[in-house]
This record gives structure tokens, sequence and C-alpha cells, in this order.
């Protein structure tokens, strides 16, 4: 997916006097509609946080990442319009490297728990690692100095929000077991060995 937005991306640049509109190229909207779904995929797996996870402080982290996620959503959708292409939702339904996929999505609403806690935390740093990669190729190959300025912003963000979470999962040790898992037979605690 960098590849192609790669390859979309080298047109040239606007002169003055045009409009907002033709000062986007083929990199700046297809990242766009890329991130929309990635972060709307990220902020479903945060809204599950506060009903499966103890952790206060992971609670504490994933509501940070859920507002910083409705914000750029926010942006997202503002500078597609501005763009002046329609949201066609091309990656719906679509699983992408460093999206949160349906079954991430499905699993994380079956568990609680350290089990939980560790889909999350996996899927957040994934989600973190591949939206600096597409910013990155948007703020090298994109045009439009509002998604640009969009890209940079969500760079920083998730740069600091990968900091935080690395410094959850220092502390915490690995686990064993001890999960419970919500079947549809309801709680099932994973035995613990030893």
């Amino acid at each position: 997916m960098v590849l192609a937005l790669l390859a979309v991306g080298c047109t040239a640049q606007p002169t003055a006097g045009t409009s907002p509109r033709s000062a986007f190229n083929a990199t700046d909207t297809a990242w766009i509609l890329l991130m929309i779904p990635m972060a709307e995929r990220a902020q479903l797996l945060t809204d599950l946080v506060p009903s499966r996870t103890a952790d206060p402080a992971l609670a504490t982290l994933a509501a940070k990442t859920g507002s910083t996620l409705r914000g750029d959503l926010r942006r997202l959708r503002a500078v597609l319009q501005l763009s002046g292409v329609p949201d066609t939702r091309p990656h719906e339904g679509h699983n992408m490297p460093g999206m949160v996929s349906l079954g991430t999505l499905e699993e994380a609403a079956a568990t609680n728990g350290r089990a939980f806690d560790r889909i999350l935390t996996d899927a957040l740093r994934a989600h973190f690692t591949q939206s600096r990669m597409l910013c990155a190729s948007e703020q090298t190959q994109g045009r439009a100095d509002k998604a640009k300025e969009l890209a940079a912003a969500i760079v920083k963000s998730t740069a600091e929000q990968t900091h935080r979470l690395d410094e959850l999962r220092a502390v915490r040790p690995a686990t064993s077991g001890g999960e419970t898992t919500v079947t549809p037979d309801g709680p099932y605690k994973t035995p613990t060995t030893g």
C-alpha cells in the first residue's frame, strides 16, 4: 500500500490561483481514503476497552487514543471534503496491514482481562506503525498542504502513543494463563499451570 501511495504521488505542484481541489494529487486522496477506515477500526477497538480491561493505565491510554482517533477522523473527513473527492469507501471490509481486522474486533469482543489487553496492545502497535509509514509517504509524495500537515500531526501523535504503549508493555509481565474468555455459554477462565 505504501508503494501504491508513492507511485501515484508524482504530479506537478499547483500554481498560484489554483482552486483548493486542484492542490490535491492522487497520493493525497488515496492516503485520506485509507486512513479513514484505519482510524475507524482502531476506534472500534478502543471503544471496547472500558468493558474488557481491568488495567487502569491501559484504559487511560485507550481513552486518549480513542479521543485522538475521533479528532483525526474529523480532520480527515474535512480534508477529504476540501479535496472534492467523494467518500466512496473503497477499503470497506478490507483487512490491510496495520488495520485492525474484523476478526481481531470479534476476538477482542469475546475476551477480557489480560487476553484482551494483549489483543489491544498488539493491534494498536500495528496500527500506529502502519499509520506512521502511510503518513511518511503522504508527507513526501502528497501535494496538498492540508493533507501533509495532518499527516505530520498523525505521525507525531502515533509516535507519542507508541511510546506510552511501550512504557506500559515494559512494566507488564508476560502472562501464562488466568485470562477470562467470554464464550456463548458464559465466561471461561483459562486454567493456570504450575
